[in-house]
């Protein structure tokens, strides 16, 4: 798989706390960050599938987890309350009624090929072959988290388990994530692209997709299709991982549903599947031959902003969840322990959770930044979508972005803004000074009166830009998180 970065293209730093878009859910741009250090005693090597970072979350601290970010988000006491808000928010009046489906878009990357799996669906990696560069330590989503939702879903919420799809259509349920699952919820249905034992294979409905492209880009190409799955749910949730990419800069929930086309193995769609529009070729650091030539600047189409706007897609998505208790560097994932406070050399131990998708993944690009600014920082345009998204009604691009074909554009999908610095994390919600994100710092139960985020008692600059360089990053030698001194933990 590809390992080579773009060089880095010097740019100027964004303004601090300059909100663009709309802010959107129930607590418009609210981003809940739950850390809980409990979470996980993996020591991050991994030769083994013992060894792997799934077999070291403790489920119970998983499930405190998800309570904490449903409560914290919705500044409910308890689940039962915070659901029921934000499915009335969503809906603007009824909560969830009985019968309605819910996709649930995980991220299967690191069995992303039928070569991951043998035919009894056991994971091929070292020393096994046949994945690529993943290995037991490639992280995913942990299946801890996942059962925590589940459990949320059906138990709290009241959602039948057949109708919930689970699943990425390009990647496979191994036995070592679907056995942590299916006991305890039999009847959910674990979509994935061969839907073999147990699994329910992915289609492909025949509700288009229509790329916003500029003229001519498009020729010669197949028509793009929405999974049956996304059709058929009332609701989906967006559940990603917190990671950066060779080819994007970062990934994040945006960027999930590029496992949200294909049809399975039968049917394959994947960014740069023959005779399909190529989706890698305008992302900002791709090296491929054919790429957007102005692929690293801001101004462009992006085509996340299509994929993740389509009414059936963006416009059915709850929640938006990502899983932060290790993050990742490139597609496979290769996790490190951060030195950024307040996880001080230690891993994330996070969950974030929003109703507001360009607002989860600014932040996401804020704390990525800090981590792996090679390649985060790598181009201006990783950031590009952002913008896009945020401003997709009158997008820097000029873009008429309309998914559905239907000659309607898109409005904001969302609000946008950088941190005042990487010490306190603060946005313009948590300093009382606009209408962009507030971040809500979440170690334990929800209280009647909220935590401060983060909790600091320095004075708060308002004018540092992000991300904090304005040079060239060099391509070989790793980039220091940050130059900011980090706070002792809280």
């Amino acid at each position: 798989m590809m390992s080579l970065q773009k060089p880095a293209v010097a740019y100027t730093a964004h303004a601090a706390n300059a909100p663009i878009g709309v802010a959107k859910g129930y607590k418009p741009g609210r981003v809940a960050w739950v850390h809980d250090p409990q979470v996980t005693d993996w020591n991050g090597t991994a030769a083994t599938v013992t060894e792997s970072w799934f077999n070291h979350i403790n489920q119970t601290e998983a499930t405190k987890m998800m309570q904490w970010a449903v409560t914290g988000y919705a500044d409910k006491l308890t689940p039962s309350e915070a659901w029921t808000a934000i499915f009335q928010n969503f809906n603007g009046g009824p909560g969830y009624q009985a019968g309605e489906k819910i996709f649930i878009k995980v991220n299967l990357t690191t069995s992303n090929s039928d070569a991951c799996a043998n035919a009894n669906y056991d994971w091929l990696l070292p020393p096994l072959s046949g994945c690529g560069g993943v290995t037991w330590a490639s992280v995913g989503n942990s299946p801890q988290l996942i059962r925590a939702l589940l459990d949320q879903l059906v138990n709290v919420v009241g959602v039948a388990q057949s109708n919930i799809t689970i699943g990425d259509s390009t990647g496979l349920w191994p036995n070592e994530l679907y056995n942590m699952l299916q006991p305890t919820f039999p009847n959910v249905r674990y979509m994935d692209a061969r839907g073999t034992l147990g699994r329910t294979k992915a289609t492909r409905s025949t509700t288009r997709l229509y790329w916003s492209a500029p003229s001519g880009e498009l020729t010669g190409t197949n028509p793009d299709y929405l999974l049956q799955a996304v059709v058929d749910a009332k609701y989906m949730i967006n559940f990603s991982i917190l990671k950066s990419h060779e080819r994007n800069g970062i990934t994040v929930a945006a960027k999930n549903h590029y496992g949200s086309l294909s049809g399975g193995n039968d049917d394959v769609r994947k960014p740069t599947t023959a005779n399909y529009y190529n989706i890698h070729l305008r992302l900002p650091l791709e090296t491929a031959s054919g790429a957007w030539a102005q692929r690293a600047s801001m101004g462009q189409y992006r085509p996340l902003v299509d994929l993740n706007g389509h009414q059936a897609m963006g416009g059915k998505t709850v929640l938006y969840l990502v899983d932060a208790i290790y993050g990742g560097k490139g597609w496979a994932s290769a996790p490190s322990k951060w030195s950024l406070a307040p996880f001080n050399n230690n891993w994330p131990a996070s969950l974030f959770l929003s109703m507001d998708e360009v607002a989860i993944d600014s932040v996401g690009f804020d704390f990525l930044s800090q981590q792996w600014a090679d390649p985060v920082l790598n181009a201006e345009g990783v950031q590009d979508y952002l913008h896009e998204m945020a401003l997709a009604n009158n997008p820097p691009s000029g873009t008429f972005y309309d998914p559905e074909g239907d000659g309607t554009r898109l409005a904001s999908q969302g609000v946008h803004e950088h941190w005042n610095n990487a010490t306190n994390k603060q946005y313009t919600r948590n300093l009382g000074t606009g209408n962009g994100i507030e971040l809500r710092y979440i170690t334990g139960p929800q209280q009647p009166t909220p935590t401060p985020v983060p909790p600091t008692n320095t004075p708060l600059p308002t004018a540092t830009p992000v991300p904090p360089t304005n040079t060239p990053l060099p391509t070989a030698t790793p980039v220091l998180p940050t130059n900011t001194p980090l706070p002792t933990a809280t």
